[in-house]
């Protein structure tokens, strides 16, 4: 095969590499992809060729439905998780809630902030109210063996953390929680039902593993 062939040959191969990429970055599994408007964010972390990006309000049935489903699917797959909180507009205690995850997840452990949310997620049917809220995070405290403090979030620096992240998903265009997303360097694939969520894993492994072989390989030779 002559050397202008074969450089012809490789760059329709990245070419086709490309448009399946793009094919990619607009699927949805279990449902039609929603409307977004800004996926810059939509990226692993770097190093990281597979991850999932979730945004969630801890007063929505559908968010409690998931959490154990896309925790299991993170554990399996030991690919990172990148949580987002996602307010809802009229649910009465979620901003109260996510400031007291964030409390633990930054000032006690990640793993403690993590469980605050599973309890609270499985707990949904008896808090129907800040007062309900506040009792269970205290129960929740004793029990870990640590002290609530009686201001948790002064200087409402927590606060920020879950205003910051309801701006990025308003900046994505996000309608709905959970919004469930799995993401490569090149794409993303939203996942609309998590019965879904290891087919979209499966589905964004082989693209990568499809990159990777794709990409041209560099011969080096030593001088001698």
């Amino acid at each position: 095969m002559s050397r202008v062939l074969a450089a012809a040959l490789s760059v329709t191969m990245s070419s086709l590499m490309l448009s399946g990429a793009a094919a990619l970055a607009q699927t949805a599994v279990g449902g039609t992809v929603s409307p977004f408007k800004d996926t810059s964010m939509l990226k692993p972390p770097a190093g990281v060729k597979v991850a999932i990006i979730e945004w969630e309000d801890l007063e929505c049935p559908a968010c409690a439905h998931a959490f154990p489903l896309v925790h299991q699917a993170s554990d399996h797959y030991k690919i990172p998780l990148l949580r987002h909180d996602f307010l809802i507009p009229g649910h009465i205690w979620s901003k109260d809630a996510a400031v007291y995850a964030r409390y633990l997840q930054d000032k006690v452990s990640e793993g403690l902030g993590t469980e605050y949310r599973r309890e609270v997620f499985a707990s949904q049917f008896k808090i129907a109210s800040k007062d309900d809220l506040m009792k269970f995070t205290q129960a929740f405290f004793a029990k870990a063996g640590k002290q609530m403090p009686f201001v948790v979030d002064p200087s409402g620096a927590l606060l920020k953390e879950v205003d910051a992240d309801k701006a990025l998903g308003d900046k994505l265009g996000l309608n709905e929680t959970p919004t469930i997303i799995v993401v490569t360097p090149k794409a993303w694939i939203q996942v609309k039902d998590t019965m879904d969520l290891y087919q979209a894993i499966d589905q964004a492994e082989a693209m990568t593993k499809e990159t990777a072989s794709a990409a041209p390989v560099r011969k080096t030779t030593s001088k001698k």
